[in-house]
């Protein structure tokens, strides 16, 4: 059974092409629908992998669109698209499965269908699941079965009619459209809307003049409305308000249309009629109708809070019993999703107080969802109200009968209601002597409590565990699960007691009212073990679901893991409130530390602050642990792109490193900003310096550009010969045809001002030789021509 749907719709007008995309659920799990619809003609095709799972569906166009498509996707689907030859393509990648299907056939329109295995369609639905494809089946056909066609026609087959009891047709003479239309009234009012529909159609066949068109059309609008057959509403509405405009309906015609154009997905449409109904009719009940429906529509859009805004409004304002309750009942779902079950336990109780029976006779299926909504919040007491209110309109011949008087009593006893949850128990022992629950409820009239014993920690466990098994939701299984978390707890077993938070979330508060506690003991035990073992994901992920804030002792941990997790402000906040520490040493090490994080978050103008006290703290020890900030000190002026203090601040680093590996790319920093300023004795400098790492290390990470750029500031000081030590470095390393070329015309070049002309001669042609159609192939051949 269909329990909720969430639609999530977006429309793209591209030419005469309309993609469109609808999210639901079926049976609780969610699916998404995508809809490519065009006035010609298509084609779409899968493509499989090795195993027979499509990786994704592509759709051609002759036409492209006049504005470029971003990229689209919801949890299903990933959408995008190209131009090829002048073909538009869309192309549909899948987050789980998906699988296409050519509409070919209207079933509103089309009388014959058949099995169509189509190339080109007019329109394409693809569906996107997670492990079963909601609705449809697939059946494997034999290739050589006859693919019937199927006519869903009553005069295309013999038809007879009723029969009397001889089996002689029966002749039935009308008395008119009066009481015809009565009996479609009859059958709207006890919701049997097939018929009800049947009947609409053959009245309107019957008498296409009758005084009662609009009534009829107008209850026909209302069923479609009940079955979300939107646009079959919409068909009628238009013409209902142009040949009705002033029936006394039209005030709830507006706001069923409006309604319908936003199940659609044509939400200007919908504007335009929600305006005219609370312009036109703002005195109507319906003008308050309209209010629920747009907010209707904001909710499944993801503005609740606008939509909650409305509700609230309009419970507020409106003297309509029907409309205050749906309103407060929209509240109410909002409230729980929320998690704020007190407050929508107070909506509940005023629909109970106001029309008890709303919850079976219109929100039978939503009202048993919420009831067990209230159920998961710990709210014992409003679902019981609920299944309440559910069980006395309901009678036996509902499956969830028996359940529900079950679920009155054993509620009620989780909750301070005690005497009512005898009551309920009592009557449900009454009328079910032999029901199917009669151990739950007769073990919750027991409501036995447990007794102390001597037994060691082992066998109360399997003790509380037996208990649980065999008295589940009930106040002996309660008792099990708290008496077992307790003992998890006190055995340090704290990652076994913090597993049990569901469970113990299900308790009655107010009869174990420090479950709170225990669960933060729990959490709190399972952060100090993580931080033992350092797993430092747990470490983060319990300290912040439960707000978990240790003493001092375990600030090292804590700061560790933050940093490892990027967890900065955590880490902030620890090494924050360590700054002022008395300990020399401890003020170094948590100084230290917040430049890290401000240096992570780029909070640069504290990291140069922080710095400079930190500096003063360890210039005299050359071994301190905290050398590093000379490092964090450049990395910052380098980021804030000041060259000055770049430059200066590179010195400090070569005078403490002295040449170190890790700073290699600070160097090619340095000769960059050389290069920048023309400074070729700063390129050179750092490019020497680099080498130098590069050679001692037998890596050279910065290869080419350190030599190309050497080669450069050497040319540039006319030292010719440096210049051709630095680019001869490169005929050992692997280069790209391109840099191989520049590499072999720059030696070429250089040789040529030491007058080694045949030398030069040869590089200019290996420079041709490595990528003949380069830029310095065509100079090495201007400079060979020379």
């Amino acid at each position: 059974m269909l329990k909720a749907i969430l639609l999530i719709f977006l429309s793209l007008n591209l030419f005469a092409l309309d993609i469109s995309i609808q999210g639901a659920k079926e049976n609780h799990q969610a699916y998404s629908t995508l809809h490519l619809n065009d006035k010609d003609k298509f084609l779409c095709q899968e493509f499989k992998d090795d195993f027979g799972v499509i990786i994704k569906i592509v759709c051609a166009f002759p036409k492209s669109p006049s504005q470029k498509i971003q990229k689209l996707q919801n949890s299903f689907f990933e959408i995008e698209t190209e131009v090829k030859k002048n073909t538009f393509f869309v192309i549909i990648k899948p987050f789980e499965k998906m699988k296409l299907f050519p509409m070919v056939f209207n079933l509103t329109k089309d009388e014959t269908l058949f099995s169509a295995n189509v190339d080109l369609s007019n329109h394409w639905m693809i569906v996107g699941y997670k492990d079963k494809i909601p609705y449809i089946e697939k059946h494997e056909k034999s290739e050589a079965s006859i693919n019937f066609p199927y006519t869903a026609t009553e005069d295309k087959f013999p038809y007879v009619g009723s029969l009397d009891i001889q089996g002689n047709p029966v002749h039935i003479k009308r008395v008119g459209d009066v009481t015809e239309y009565i009996k479609i009234k009859k059958l709207y009012e006890e919701k049997n809307y097939e018929y009800a529909l049947e009947l609409i159609d053959d009245v309107i066949k019957e008498y296409p003049n009758s005084l009662f068109m609009a009534e009829l059309l107008f209850y026909k609008m209302k069923v479609y409305s009940k079955i979300e057959e939107s646009e079959k509403l919409i068909e009628i509405a238009k013409h209902y308000l142009k040949e009705y405009s002033s029936d006394e309906n039209v005030a709830e015609v507006l706001s069923l249309l409006a309604k319908s154009y936003n199940k659609v997905g044509l939400s200007s449409d919908a504007d335009y009629f929600f305006d005219r109904l609370f312009s036109e009719h703002a005195d109507s009940v319906y003008a308050k109708w309209g209010h629920i429906y747009m907010a209707e529509s904001l909710e499944l859009s993801g503005s609740v809070q606008k939509a909650q805004a409305i509700y609230e409004k309009i419970f507020k304002e409106t003297d309509n019993v029907a409309v205050a309750v749906e309103a407060a009942f929209k509240l109410a779902k909002i409230h729980i999703g929320n998690s704020k079950a007190k407050k929508a336990a107070e909506y509940i109780q005023k629909i109970i107080a106001a029309k008890p029976k709303y919850f079976s006779q219109e929100m039978y299926n939503p009202s048993i969802d919420m009831m067990y909504e209230f159920l998961d919040n710990s709210d014992y007491e409003s679902a019981a109200a609920i299944a309440r209110v559910l069980f006395e309109h309901i009678d036996s011949s509902y499956e969830e009968y028996e359940e529900l008087s079950k679920n009155i009593g054993i509620w009620l006893s989780k909750s301070e209601k005690k005497k009512e949850a005898l009551v309920a128990l009592n009557r449900y022992i009454e009328l079910f002597p032999n029901g199917t629950y009669i151990e739950d409820v007769q073990a919750a009239k027991d409501s036995l409590f447990f007794d102390v014993n001597d037994e060691n920690a082992t066998t109360k466990l399997a003790t509380y565990d037996k208990l649980m098994s065999e008295y589940s939701k009930d106040n002996i299984g309660n008792r099990a699960i708290y008496e077992k978390a307790k003992l998890l707890i006190e055995q340090s077993m704290f990652a076994k007691a913090l597993n049990m938070e569901p469970e113990l979330l299900k308790l009655d508060s107010a009869e174990y009212s420090d479950i709170p506690k225990l669960i933060t003991d729990a959490a709190i035990g399972v952060v100090k073990q993580s931080l033992k073992e350092k797993e430092c994901n747990k470490v983060l992920s319990v300290s912040s679901k439960y707000k978990i804030e240790l003493s001092a002792e375990w600030d090292d941990g804590i700061y560790e893991c933050a940093m490892k997790g990027a967890n900065f402000p955590l880490a902030k906040k620890i090494a924050d409130r360590n700054l002022k520490s008395k300990d020399l040493e401890q003020r170094k090490k948590w100084l230290y530390r917040y430049i890290k994080v401000d240096f992570a978050t780029g909070n640069y103008s504290n990291v140069i602050e922080a710095s400079k006290e930190l500096i003063s703290l360890i210039e005299s020890d050359k071994n301190s642990a905290y050398k590093d900030v000379y490092r964090y000190i450049f990395d910052t002026y380098h980021r804030l792109e000041n060259t000055p203090k770049m430059i200066e601040s590179i010195n400090t680093v070569v005078k403490v490193y002295q040449n170190d590996y890790l700073d290699i790319d600070r160097y090619v920093a340095v000769m960059a900003v050389g290069s920048n300023k023309k400074d070729n004795n700063l390129v050179i400098e750092y490019g020497e310096k680099v080498m130098n790492i590069q050679k001692t290390s037998a890596s050279r990470p910065q290869s080419p550009f350190v030599e190309f750029t050497l080669y450069q500031a050497y040319i540039e000081k006319e030292n010719y010969n440096k210049a051709l030590d630095a680019i001869k470095l490169l005929n050992s390393f692997e280069l790209n045809k391109n840099q191989r070329a520049r590499q072999k015309y720059l030696l070429g070049s250089v040789l040529e001002k030491l007058w080694k002309d045949e030398e030069a001669s040869k590089a200019y042609q290996e420079a041709i030789n490595a990528d003949p159609a380069s830029a310095w192939a065509k100079l090495a051949k201007s400079a060979k021509g020379l």
